[in-house]
């Protein structure tokens, strides 16, 4: 009993110890940790300071705010401390990231002081003399003499490599991908590539590249087999789902095919998955079999929505509610029946409809579409919508505009530069009557008297041309996107009325519009992008002013210069309104359709930074501009809207959900300085903010 009692003393003892000594110990060591506060390059020409200081281990210390908002939160980051067992880590991994690249000779040193004082602070330094970079000299692709001689000049042709060509282990890896893309899409479904044999001469700076490919048996497509699940799996044929993949037994096996096809069958919306395989262990001879697994899901749904717009200074509140039969009359034909409505009394606004009443102030929209697969057996996308709108601008005019679409969206071939080719033509009849008040507040009193009605008819030819190069469809850090707009208004009735010999008044008209963006790398936000957009409308037959409103160019909103409201630039045309004592009626019509909102050019842009600051939340900062005037002669850089402000987003699975604050940052209808503004204007009259679905670019 004594002997355990010694026992349990002594163990208390220790314990007694461990707690009293660890954390004196452990406080020591803090103690001793010397922060990192700088790291210096010296002789890196080929690489960025940024980019190398992101690959090594070693990290400068934040600053101190960042440090201190860390201390007690999320945001920031800690203080990072020297560790000289890193250095030898950092050097190979420096190294290591030249000889990728070509450089086989470079030389990298590194050294560190410590400063006196109480506090001390490391500076690392490392010595870089990169010397010359290897050309490649030889660069050979074993095996593939195999193929047949066609498909062999044309990969020939898609190889983008040379004894001009630096050596980069980037290159190699592109070039290897293309290859391996290109003849899994020509039948060898399990072409295999070894690593690269890369020879270095250091005497001459030239390598040597061997690759050997094992290219495998070429396959052709043998069956094509379904299988169903999902609550609609019976609603929907096999036949159908084959049709729809446009998958031909006998051809030759091909993985982008197969791809394309999963698209297919996604764009439906009838199946909640679907995937699309070779399926290899089934292969006999040279076929393999291709197995569709579907998840279709209900045929039929109803979806609510709740609308809440900021127009006006005033909130409107709105709902809509759309209907859809994604198998209408069978062959994945779709029905949608959607309406919506939104005023500041949405009650009364349903209730009336009315563009008379005087007491409601919002819009009203309903529209019936069918979109199907397919077009005449080929794998066009078509969608055949009317709609009918009404709207109802408070003191300023009131509108009624029907019409129909058809549009087509055409498939692409994969290797080709444009990613999107659209078509589409467009009837529709506008209706606007202008109040008293806004064409006296416009046009004076002098002959003004009652309301002014004008009306329209426009038929509209239009294309979409765009390409997008950027690596990643939701949230783009890098590449660049382009879109190409044209339309062509009343050339076809313009046609038709000539060869009848029928009256046609209406304006003939060109519109272009031109959109890009860029995604610039960078080492402060997760992505920084721009965009820049121009459109010009150009009449070529008739008054450029009888252009119903909805044609025109207006800017300002949750996707434009987000410190103004939807529509609201331009603020006022540059007509001259000509001023006469006696009028006809048509000349007040004229002189009406000469001050209905909206111009003729646009010119806009922004700068955008996104970060992540959760899985799942993010945050940006953005500056817009823009604005819209009658003709590209009046364009003055001093009446551009410049908008300033943030934002937030939460990454859904399907699409960014973004709420920005926007700021008047300049006001060319109120050149006074931003905070003179702020001071003397309503917090609102400079403010807005705004909701929305998706990027604003």
């Amino acid at each position: 009993m004594k002997i355990k009692r010694c026992f349990l003393i002594f163990h208390i003892h220790i314990l007694t110890l461990v707690i009293l000594f660890v954390p004196i110990a452990l406080l020591g060591q803090n103690e001793d940790k010397i922060e990192l506060v700088s790291i210096e390059f010296i002789g890196n020409d080929f690489f960025d300071t940024s980019e190398l200081e992101e690959i090594i281990i070693s990290k400068e210390s934040s600053w101190w705010g960042s440090q201190f908002f860390n201390s007690f939160s999320s945001f920031g980051s800690p203080a990072t401390y020297f560790d000289s067992l890193n250095n030898i880590d950092d050097s190979e991994i420096l190294h290591s990231i030249y000889k990728s690249n070509g450089f086989f000779n470079t030389k990298i040193s590194y050294s560190h002081t410590i400063s006196d004082g109480k506090e001390k602070e490391a500076y690392l330094v490392f010595n870089i003399n990169e010397n010359e970079r290897s050309l490649i000299r030889k660069y050979n692709l074993n095996g593939l003499t195999k193929l047949p001689l066609e498909l062999y000049n044309n990969l020939l042709g898609r190889i983008d490599i040379d004894s001009s060509n630096y050596y980069s282990e980037n290159l190699l890896d592109e070039n290897n991908q293309i290859i391996i893309s290109y003849l899994r899409d020509k039948g060898y479904m399990l072409i295999q590539a070894e690593p690269p044999l890369v020879e270095i001469d250091t005497m001459k700076n030239v390598v040597d590249v061997s690759i050997e490919y094992n290219l495998g048996k070429r396959y052709r497509i043998g069956s094509v087999n379904v299988e169903k699940s999902g609550p609609g799996k019976n609603l929907v044929e096999s036949d159908l789902i084959r049709e729809i993949a446009n998958i031909s037994a006998e051809k030759f096996y091909n993985y982008s095919d197969l791809k394309l096809a999963q698209i297919r069958l996604y764009r439906t919306n009838l199946f909640s998955s679907a995937v699309i395989t070779g399926n290899v262990q089934d292969t006999i001879r040279d076929y393999v079999p291709v197995n569709i697994m579907t998840k279709v899901g209900l045929l039929n749904e109803l979806s609510p929505e709740l609308i809440v717009i900021n127009e006006e200074n005033t909130f409107k509140f709105g709902l809509g509610l759309t209907y859809s039969n994604k198998n209408f009359l069978g062959n994945a034909r779709k029905l949608t029946i959607g309406t919506s409505a939104a005023a500041q009394n949405i009650t009364e606004f349903i209730k009336e409809a009315n563009l008379n009443s005087e007491n409601i102030f919002g819009y009203f929209d309903t529209r019936v579409g069918i979109e199907q697969p397919f077009l005449f057996g080929n794998p066009i996308n078509t969608l055949l919508e009317t709609f009918y709108t009404l709207e109802k601008k408070k003191n300023q005019w009131n509108a009624r505009i029907y019409g129909a679409k058809l549009r087509l969206n055409f498939e692409l071939p994969q290797y080709i530069y444009l990613t999107t080719l659209s078509t589409y033509l467009t009837w529709q009849n506008s209706n606007y009557i202008f109040q008293e008040e806004y064409l006296i507040d416009k046009l004076g009193d002098k002959w003004v008297s009652g309301n002014l009605t004008t009306n329209s008819t426009s038929t509209i030819i239009g294309v979409q041309l765009s390409a997008n190069k950027t690596d990643d469809f939701l949230f783009p850090t890098n590449g660049y996107s382009i879109s190409i707009l044209g339309e062509d208004g009343n050339s076809l009735p313009y046609l038709v009325s000539t060869i009848t010999n029928s009256d046609f008044n209406e304006t003939s008209y060109n519109k272009v519009v031109i959109t890009s963006t860029a995604y610039l790398p960078n080492n402060v936000f997760d992505s920084f992008g721009t965009k820049l957009k121009i459109g010009n409308i150009h009449s070529y037959r008739g008054n450029l002013k009888n252009i119903p409103f909805n044609q025109r160019f207006t800017t300002g909103g949750s996707n434009s210069v987000r410190g103004w409201q939807a529509y609201e630039l331009p603020v006022e045309t540059n007509e001259e309104i000509v001023r006469s004592d006696k009028l006809t009626k048509d000349e007040i019509d004229n002189i009406a359709r000469n001050i209905t909102p909206g111009g003729f050019f646009l010119l806009e842009g922004s700068f955008e930074a996104r970060h992540h600051l959760l899985e799942k939340v993010g945050a940006a900062l953005f500056v817009d501009y823009g604005n819209v005037w009658n003709n590209y002669e009046q364009v003055r850089f001093d009446e551009l809207a410049i908008a300033a402000g943030f934002g937030f987003r939460y990454y859904s699975d399907f699409a960014p959900i973004r709420i920005d604050f926007g700021f008047k940052a300049y006001d060319p209808e109120d050149r006074r300085s931003f905070f003179t503004r702020l001071k003397h204007n309503k917090f609102l009259d400079i403010f807005e903010f705004h909701f929305g679905i998706g990027e604003a670019f």
